[in-house]
C-alpha cells in the first residue's frame, strides 16, 4: 500500500459530494474554488482511486411500505472461513438485509434489516434463526433514529499546504492532486 496525500480541494470535493451526491459539477467547482474542468478531473480521479465508491438515492423506507427496521446480532456455530463466507453470501441474497457486518466480540455478525411490519419481522427472524450454521439470533427493533449520517467525517484543513495523508493500494491514486485549479 502506498500513501496518498489528499489536498484541501480533494477533501472539499469529497465533503460536498458526501453531503449532496446530486450537486452539479459547476456548483461543486464553485464551492471548492476551482473551475469546472479540473473539478471534474479531480472527481473522476477520486472515483478511480476508490475514494468515492458510488452514488445513490436516499429512499424513504416507510414510503415504500417498510415500516420496521431492526438489527440482528447473529452467532454462528463455526467461524471457519467457508461458513463465514457462506453466511455473507446468503445475506447478500436477502433483499431485506440492508447491511451485513462481520464483528469482533460476542457475536459474529450484525445485520440491519427492514420489514414491512412486525409479522414480516417475525418471519424474517424465524428464517434467519433456521439458516445453516446459525446458533443464536438476538434482534433489536428500532423505535426511532436520532442520527443517521452516512459516510465518514471529513475535516478540511484551513490552509492549502495542509493535507491528509492516507494509505491507499490503488494505482489510480497517482493522478490525485494534479487536477489543476
Amino acid at each position: 500500500m502506498r500513501r496518498v496525500k489528499l489536498d484541501r480541494i480533494d477533501l472539499q470535493i469529497l465533503q460536498e459530494l458526501q453531503r449532496n451526491g446530486r450537486i452539479t459539477n459547476v456548483e461543486l467547482a464553485r464551492r471548492v474554488g476551482i473551475s469546472a474542468p479540473p473539478c471534474l478531473r479531480r472527481m473522476r480521479a477520486l472515483e478511480e482511486a476508490g475514494f468515492i465508491s458510488g452514488f445513490h438515492a436516499d429512499v424513504a423506507a416507510q414510503g415504500l411500505g417498510y415500516e420496521v427496521m431492526f438489527f440482528a446480532l447473529v452467532g454462528l456455530d463455526s467461524q471457519s472461513e467457508s461458513v463465514l463466507r457462506d453466511f455473507e453470501e446468503r445475506m447478500r441474497a436477502w433483499p431485506e438485509v440492508r447491511e451485513c457486518h462481520m464483528c469482533r466480540g460476542p457475536h459474529d455478525f450484525l445485520l440491519k434489516i427492514v420489514a414491512r411490519n412486525t409479522k414480516h419481522e417475525d418471519q424474517l427472524t424465524t428464517e434467519l434463526t433456521a439458516a445453516a450454521h446459525v446458533a443464536t439470533v438476538q434482534t433489536i427493533q428500532v423505535i426511532r433514529t436520532g442520527k443517521r449520517e452516512p459516510g465518514v467525517p471529513i475535516t478540511v484543513p484551513e490552509h492549502d499546504e495542509e493535507g491528509v495523508e492516507v494509505q491507499h493500494g490503488d494505482a489510480a491514486h497517482a493522478r490525485l492532486g494534479d487536477g489543476g485549479r
